[in-house]
C-alpha cells in the first residue's frame, strides 16, 4: 500500500473517533458485560418486574383475629398456624377494634408474611421459616416531645381545648389535676385561663398519645391562681403538688361527677319542686344525663346501697374522720353493702328515681352526723414534699415556670403584648 493511502486511512480513523466522542451518550449502545447475568426479556422491553402485593385488614368490634385473617385471604390452615405462633405472646381474647392485619404476597399469591399491628408502637411479624411459621416482636421507638399550650374559656373547657387542636383525653387530665380544689361544674367561668406543659408521644412521626403533664396552671376570674406540678417522690413515682409544695391530692374530691352543671345548691330553705313549700335542701344537685358515671369522692366502705323512699336508688359511703357521703336518685347501683371503694371508683349511674323531676344526682356530705355544704367544706390535704427534697422541688418548679413564661403565655397577656 502506498504511503499516501496509509496516511489517508489514519486521518479518516481519527476523525471517526472524534465524531463518536462528540455524540450524546444516550445515542450509543452500551457494550455488553460478558460476566453479567442475562437480562430478562421483560426488562429489555421496558416493563418492570412485578412487586409483592400488600393488603391490610382492620379488626372490627368483637371480631376475632382468626376471622380477620380469613377476611385477609389466608387459608384456614395458614390462619391456624399464625395464631399458634402468637399464643403466649398475645392475649387473643383482648383484641381491640382498629388493630390491623397486613398480608404480603408474591405475584403468584403465595403468602410471604403476616403482620399483626396491635398499636403504632407494637406489632408482631410472622414469616415462613422452612415448613413452619415463626413470629417476632417489633417495637417502634417512641419519641417524646414537650408541648406548651395556653387557652381561655369562652364556653367550656372541652371546647377551649379542642380549639387548640387537643383531644378530650387531655381535658380530662387537666381536670384531674385540680379536681380536689376546683369544681369545674360550679366554679369555672368565661374568661378563665389555663396553660400547661405536656408530653406528647410519637411513633414513626404519628401522634400516639399524651405522656405526663409536667406543670399546669388554671386562673379563674374569681379565684386565685391554681398550680399543679409533677415531681417524683422518694419511690420514683410522680406525684403532684401546688406551688408551695403541698400535695394537690386531698381526702375528698370537689365533685362526684365529671363535667356537669349544678342545678340546685345547698340550702336550709328551698322551695321543693314536687312537694311544694320551703324545705331544707342539704345537698348539691348535679344535672347530668341518665347513665352518667357517679364516682366515690373518697376512699370508704359502702354502708348501704338500696332504695330509700323519695331518694330512690341511693348509696351511702362511710369515710374516715367521721364523714359520710350520699348519692341519690340513681338509675343503677354498682356496689354492695360492706364493699370497700377507692376514690374515683364508679359506684353507680345518674338517674331520676324517687321524688325527682328529671335526671340528676343529689349529692350530700355528712360530718359527725350533721349535713354540711360540700362546696365550702375544707378537706384534709395529702402529704407535702419532704423537707429534705424541698430544695430540689423548688429548682424543678422554677425551671418549669420559666419555660411556661417563655412558651405558654396566658391568652390575655399575649393579646396585650
Amino acid at each position: 500500500m502506498r504511503p499516501g493511502t496509509v496516511l489517508a486511512l489514519v486521518a479518516l480513523l481519527v476523525v471517526g473517533i472524534a465524531v463518536l466522542a462528540s455524540l450524546p451518550t444516550e445515542w450509543l449502545d452500551p457494550v455488553p458485560d460478558p460476566t453479567a447475568d442475562p437480562v430478562p426479556e421483560t426488562a429489555r422491553a421496558g416493563s418492570a418486574p412485578s412487586a409483592f402485593s400488600v393488603t391490610e385488614t382492620v379488626l372490627e368490634p368483637r371480631e376475632t383475629l382468626e376471622r380477620a385473617l380469613l377476611r385477609s385471604g389466608l387459608t384456614r390452615a395458614d390462619a391456624a398456624a399464625v395464631l399458634a405462633t402468637l399464643r403466649g405472646k398475645v392475649d387473643l381474647r383482648r383484641l381491640r377494634p382498629g388493630e390491623r392485619v397486613r398480608v404480603e404476597r408474591t405475584p403468584d399469591e403465595r403468602v410471604v408474611s403476616v403482620t399483626h399491628r396491635r398499636s403504632p408502637v407494637i406489632e408482631y411479624e410472622i414469616r415462613h421459616d422452612g415448613d413452619e411459621w415463626i413470629s417476632r416482636l417489633v417495637e417502634t421507638p417512641v419519641e417524646v416531645r414537650v408541648a406548651a399550650l395556653a387557652g381561655r374559656l369562652e364556653d367550656s373547657l372541652f371546647a377551649s381545648m379542642e380549639r387548640l387542636g387537643e383531644s378530650a383525653a387531655l381535658t380530662a387530665r387537666l381536670v384531674a389535676l385540680f379536681e380536689w380544689d376546683f369544681d369545674f361544674a360550679a366554679d369555672s367561668l368565661p374568661g378563665d385561663r389555663f396553660r400547661l406543659l405536656v408530653e406528647k408521644r410519637y411513633a414513626r412521626g404519628e401522634f400516639i398519645g399524651y405522656g405526663d403533664v409536667l406543670i399546669a396552671q388554671y386562673h379563674s376570674v374569681e379565684r386565685s391562681l391554681l398550680t399543679s406540678v409533677g415531681f417524683e417522690d422518694a419511690a420514683g413515682r410522680t406525684a403532684y403538688y401546688d406551688a408551695d409544695g403541698r400535695s394537690v391530692r386531698k381526702m375528698f374530691l370537689r365533685a362526684p361527677l365529671d363535667f356537669t352543671r349544678i342545678t340546685s345548691g345547698f340550702s336550709h330553705a328551698r322551695r321543693h319542686p314536687i312537694l311544694g313549700g320551703l324545705r331544707p335542701h342539704l345537698a348539691i344537685d348535679y344535672g347530668a344525663p341518665t347513665g352518667t358515671p357517679v364516682r366515690a369522692v373518697a376512699d370508704g366502705v359502702v354502708e348501704s346501697a338500696r332504695w330509700i323512699g323519695g331518694n330512690g336508688l341511693s348509696i351511702t359511703l362511710r369515710h374516715a374522720r367521721g364523714y359520710k357521703t350520699m348519692y341519690n336518685h340513681l338509675s343503677k347501683v354498682s356496689v354492695r353493702g360492706g364493699q370497700r371503694v377507692r376514690q374515683r371508683d364508679i359506684i353507680g349511674r345518674v338517674g331520676s328515681t324517687g321524688l325527682s323531676t328529671g335526671p340528676h344526682l343529689d349529692y350530700r356530705v355528712m360530718k359527725n352526723g350533721r349535713f354540711v355544704n360540700p362546696l365550702s367544706e375544707k378537706f384534709i390535704p395529702g402529704a407535702p414534699v419532704p423537707r429534705e427534697r424541698r430544695k430540689g422541688f423548688q429548682a424543678h418548679l422554677d425551671g418549669l415556670l420559666d419555660r411556661l413564661e417563655r412558651e405558654a403565655v396566658f391568652e390575655s397577656e399575649r393579646e396585650r403584648s
